[in-house]
């Protein structure tokens, strides 16, 4: 089964700084219907202006990756960490019991592009942490893994049963993806237009998958994309 979550449909934020569209429930938004997927809570794309940010504010009991697409983001805790994070970078923040953090375009004059998304942790109760790292690019119409319990392959660590990738396809390629009998995968178009097992769906668009042991991607032109592997 897959349900396709159209990028109009989702929640739209504007201020003088930022732009933001919420896949899921979130701040302001909020559909009963759109609560998260799995232990997938938030997606936000989010757009951040020239010296425009998220002042220092605080986070619990949630695993949060900041992917950025475009730009660079700055990131500073009252744990002590500072950095900038890149295009094709990603953060990891395991807020657990409790951290306070801020994140700014960096730049005075690019605009930042970033999907910020929030996982539900599989326990309580955590010490917070924090990670970062930036990934080599891997050849086209391949996968790549950003994220996994177990930190395999370079992967940064979250702490909830489940893997995410990114990938890139391009015109005349097909990608399948085997899913485990009992798994669930969420699929994010970052750009592009991409065919999930015969459905098209373009940039900003989600599609959520379950009861598929293999999930057909394919694309007309070029694709990037999230794959999340869910329990």
């Amino acid at each position: 089964m897959i349900t396709v979550r159209k990028s109009q449909d989702r929640g739209h934020f504007v201020s003088d700084w930022l732009e933001s569209y919420h896949t899921f429930s979130f701040a302001t938004y909020h559909d009963p219907d759109q609560m998260g997927f799995r232990s997938l809570r938030v997606i936000n794309q989010d757009r951040v202006k020239p010296g425009g940010g998220f002042p220092l504010h605080p986070h619990k009991e949630m695993e949060i990756l900041s992917f950025v697409l475009e730009g660079t983001l700055k990131h500073e805790d009252n744990l002590g960490h500072e950095g900038l994070i890149h295009a094709g970078e990603v953060q990891r923040i395991s807020a657990g019991t409790g951290i306070m953090h801020s994140e700014y375009n960096s730049s005075d004059t690019e605009e930042v592009h970033f999907l910020q998304i929030w996982i539900v942790p599989a326990e309580q109760g955590l010490a917070p942490s924090y990670e970062s790292k930036s990934f080599e690019p891997k050849e086209p119409n391949s996968l790549q893994l950003l994220a996994s319990r177990d930190g395999r392959y370079g992967s940064v660590v979250v702490h909830q049963d489940l893997s995410l990738y990114s990938g890139t396809l391009e015109s005349g390629h097909s990608l399948p993806y085997h899913l485990v009998v009992g798994r669930h995968a969420w699929i994010q178009v970052t750009s592009g237009d991409l065919e999930v097992s015969g459905h098209l769906i373009a940039a900003g668009d989600g599609a959520a998958v379950s009861e598929e042991t293999v999930i057909g991607l394919s694309t007309p032109g070029r694709a990037k994309f999230l794959l999340f592997d869910l329990g």
